[in-house]
């Protein structure tokens, strides 16, 4: 169910703005049909969201395209023109760098970037948002970047994780556990896993593949005697969509009230 600004939102005309079958027409059906209730402040509130979900998958299929490679943190590449790599295998930000351009260096040099699915999926993340924001906000905004897992998250970003959820989201990160993971390979002890809203899913290191194709795979990498398989858990991870809308609408209103003659 959707509710704006205390009252429960019809989607049919918003349902009208997009293509039949869109995956734009996906996401407002899954959150106006599903029991759990999604509030917002207002109908921009709501469309940002489904923009930036959108940008997700884009995101999601543009990393898969690239040369980008999965690694172990040991192992991690990055360019060291726009990143430092640091003892722990992360990748942070250079001063006196562009946030905007040292994300999407990432998708323009992929060949020189590899590091685990954790990472990959926070980089989905930045980068949908840099398909949403004016690169003044951007990088006003994501001064101290950090890739390396899901420990460093900036807290304009927002990351969260939603337990106990009933309903995944295009856009949404799943997260698929193999808890018999075979030790010797503990870096395939689960797949995060973007949904791309076609049946689809998008995993650093597996590729885009059903949940039952990644379970299959990653019950290849369980220890012997393995009883357990993997399987999907009922989490989702998502930015904060409206924490983003929020700083967006905020800037854009700043930009709107600034006379001409100064632009």
């Amino acid at each position: 169910m959707i509710i704006i600004a205390g009252n429960r939102f019809d989607p049919t005309s918003l349902i009208s703005q997009y293509p039949p079958n869109s995956i734009e027409v996906k996401i407002i059906r899954k959150l106006s049909t599903s029991q759990t209730v999604y509030n917002y402040e207002s109908l921009e509130q709501l469309t940002f969201e489904i923009k930036l979900r959108i940008n997700i998958i884009k995101a999601s299929k543009d990393l898969y395209r690239s040369r980008f490679s999965f690694k172990v943190f040991r192992e991690s590449t990055c360019n060291p023109e726009f990143w430092e790599r640091t003892n722990e295998g992360g990748f942070l930000l250079k001063d006196g760098v562009s946030p905007l351009n040292a994300i999407n260096d990432i998708y323009i040099n992929s060949y020189m970037y590899g590091t685990e699915c954790a990472t990959a999926m926070v980089i989905v993340f930045y980068k949908a948002v840099i398909d949403v924001y004016p690169k003044e906000l951007f990088d006003r905004t994501f001064q101290r970047i950090y890739l390396m897992n899901w420990h460093h998250i900036d807290r304009d970003l927002g990351v969260n994780l939603y337990r106990n959820i009933t309903d995944y989201i295009p856009g949404d990160c799943l997260y698929i556990k193999n808890p018999d993971v075979d030790p010797e390979t503990p870096y395939w002890q689960g797949e995060n896993a973007i949904d791309l809203g076609d049946g689809y899913y998008y995993g650093h290191g597996i590729g885009i593949k059903t949940i039952e194709e990644m379970i299959r795979i990653l019950n290849n990498f369980r220890r012997e005697g393995a009883t357990e398989s993997a399987y999907l858990t009922n989490t989702a991870t998502r930015p904060d969509f409206k924490h983003l809308s929020n700083i967006y609408y905020s800037y854009i209103g700043q930009v709107r009230a600034i006379p001409a003659f100064y632009l």
